[in-house]
């Protein structure tokens, strides 16, 4: 059986099927980044220079996914890094309030986690705010779990939880 991950891409092109919606996953690509910053600011109250986007898109570019609608603008986006040996960390992951609970969270995850198993990596790793329980019950369901509590650890002094999950 062949993933769907597994198929070669040029840059741009959808990497995911569509589905039933009309949201199709790509790569990320550099104009995104006034449309993911917006959705940063709404969804995850941070705001970032927009060359920290640049930046790590270029350390595992299958890593930062992008959800995108049919004319192409990001709805949603999963940003992915692999900084340690066998491990992939979730830095940034949200999906605008007009198309949640519609499947788009969970292709970005799964592909994500898809994209993780071919590069080998056996570990994924999240941080989640203390108060964000959608997203903590959503994480849960991906066989994340909470395996720390990081004091402070948003800007605005909120707690965190590290989340982590094997990568089979």
């Amino acid at each position: 059986m062949r993933c769907i991950a597994d198929t070669a891409h040029r840059p741009g092109s959808p990497v995911y099927p569509f589905g039933p919606g009309p949201i199709g996953l790509r790569e990320f690509q550099g104009h995104d980044v006034p449309v993911i910053a917006q959705i940063v600011a709404d969804a995850l109250h941070e705001h970032y220079d927009s060359s920290l986007y640049h930046s790590l898109s270029q350390t595992w570019p299958d890593g930062f996914l992008i959800a995108a609608d049919p004319s192409d603008r990001p709805v949603g986006f999963l940003l992915g890094v692999s900084q340690i040996a066998g491990e992939a960390r979730v830095l940034m992951f949200a999906v605008e309030g007009a198309h949640r609970n519609q499947g788009t969270g969970s292709r970005l995850m799964e592909t994500f986690l898809a994209r993780c198993r071919m590069r080998s990596l056996n570990k994924a790793t999240l941080e989640v705010r203390v108060s964000n329980t959608t997203a903590i019950r959503f994480y849960a369901r991906f066989g994340f779990s909470v395996t720390d509590l990081l004091r402070g650890y948003y800007s605005d002094g909120e707690n965190g939880y590290q989340m982590a999950r094997a990568v089979p």
